[in-house]
């Protein structure tokens, strides 16, 4: 298999499960070991090519996110404003977290085995969370408070080991701290934008002067790739969530996670 397909089949992973609660790191660690895309530019090619599903975002909900316009209200506006400020209140924990330990948990936590159990533990918390009454007190990205949104960035961070899901973190805190489904959704999409980005960027500037032409190329395929699934994901992932809950995708964890331990602990 050449170099090309596989980052299309890469960029593909990325863009279908970036936002949704199964771990994009961890399905792209486990199909790099199958596809053997791996090493240093591997590792960076995944982090790197979230920045094209964080853009699937940004012009997926740019009406919500740009406060430039005539069109928009003045409280449009400061709404928008108020989106962007608990964003980024909510970011502040992994941008902290992430830079004192980032190195060390990609160099110790990046594998198949610990990408199976945190699938397994998070598929069990998903359907625990769900099999309970929903809270529904926030029914809204406006009603949420700063508290919470610094709350809901706290567990953000869990998904610095691989195989947890950012978008699950975020999702699992948010609906514990009383916001409905949807609003759990919307604010890990929105959450999603300054963590994926910090990383990708941070990630690139490391390596940016020692890549290749081919890398260089092959990054821009992942990048497009990832981008235009992630699009039609976006606005999927948000209708399921108002008609239906998430336990489907915990079963699927628990039973990919089990898959995944017993491949490379017996079969391997």
């Amino acid at each position: 298999m050449n170099d090309i397909l596989k980052v299309i089949i890469l960029g593909i992973v990325e863009g279908l499960t970036e936002f949704l609660p199964v771990s994009s790191t961890g399905h792209l660690i486990i199909v790099n070991d199958f596809v053997n895309f791996t090493g240093a530019f591997a590792n960076m090619f995944n982090i790197v090519i979230q920045l094209g599903a964080i853009l699937a975002v940004v012009i997926y909900f740019r009406n919500k996110l740009f406060p430039f316009g005539g069109k928009k209200t003045y409280s449009e506006k400061i709404e928008i404003w108020d989106t962007w400020k608990k964003t980024i209140v909510g970011f502040t924990p992994a941008l902290v977290i992430g830079g004192l330990f980032g190195s060390d948990i990609e160099e110790y936590l990046f594998n198949s085995v610990t990408v199976a159990i945190a699938l397994f533990v998070g598929g069990i918390v998903l359907i625990i969370l769900e099999k309970r009454k929903p809270l529904n007190k926030i029914d809204s990205i406006a009603a949420l408070s700063y508290r919470t949104a610094f709350l809901i960035g706290l567990f953000q961070c869990l998904a610095m080991v691989p195989g947890t899901s950012r978008s699950a973190a975020t999702i699992i805190g948010a609906m514990l701290m009383g916001t409905s489904r949807v609003v759990a959704v919307e604010y890990s999409f929105f959450l999603a934008i300054p963590t994926l980005f910090a990383a990708s960027v941070y990630s690139l500037f490391l390596t940016a002067p020692a890549l290749t032409s081919a890398q260089v190329q092959l990054l821009a395929i992942g990048f497009i790739v990832s981008f235009l699934v992630a699009w039609l994901v976006i606005a999927e992932f948000l209708e399921y969530s108002k008609k239906y809950d998430f336990k489907p995708f915990g079963y699927y964890r628990i039973l990919l996670g089990v898959t995944v331990l017993v491949y490379f602990l017996v079969v391997q």
